[in-house]
């Protein structure tokens, strides 16, 4: 086996971590495990990604369905590849939801659950139009015969094909 010079962000076993995260067959323990032994950078490059792409997989989930701040955070710290994983916090999710509220591409309505008042939000025509207009600059892009990075690199980083 191929020694790695280790640093305080290395972690040991470098290679038999790259090994085990290309095995489609490991179980959930096992990935959790090997993502715990990402390089820091690595880790702090995955929540990158994901916090940049807030606005629109929050206004995206909506349009799948209406649904509540709570249930957002549940999906999105369900999906997230971290098993030490803490919720998405409040403080996070309802500025975005306040934003795109105003912004009007999604609408909340209060509504009573027992004791409790909910809001639960739901994609407006304005924000339909939105993800729509976003969907066509990419596939104007692909038509235009444009370099699609974008595409590639999903395809490539998250086995999209």
């Amino acid at each position: 086996m191929e020694t790695v010079k280790q640093d305080s962000n290395s972690p040991v076993g470098l290679n038999e971590n790259n090994e085990i995260l290309e095995n489609h067959e490991i179980n959930e323990n096992t990935f959790n495990e090997e993502i715990k032994k990402l390089h820091r950078h690595d880790r702090k490059m995955i929540k990158g990604f994901m916090k940049g792409f807030g606005n629109l997989i929050i206004l995206w989930l909506i349009s799948k369905k209406r649904q509540h701040g709570y249930e957002i955070m549940t999906q999105l710290h369900e999906a997230s590849p971290f098993s030490n994983k803490k919720m998405p916090s409040a403080s996070m999710i309802y500025p975005v939801l306040h934003s795109l509220e105003k912004k009007g591409l999604i609408k909340g309505t209060w509504e009573h659950h027992g004791k409790r008042r909910v809001k639960y939000y739901e994609i407006t025509r304005e924000g339909e139009e939105s993800l729509d207009r976003i969907r066509k600059v990419a596939a104007k892009d692909k038509e235009l015969g444009r370099s699609n990075i974008h595409k590639e690199f999903m395809e490539d980083m998250f086995s999209l094909k």
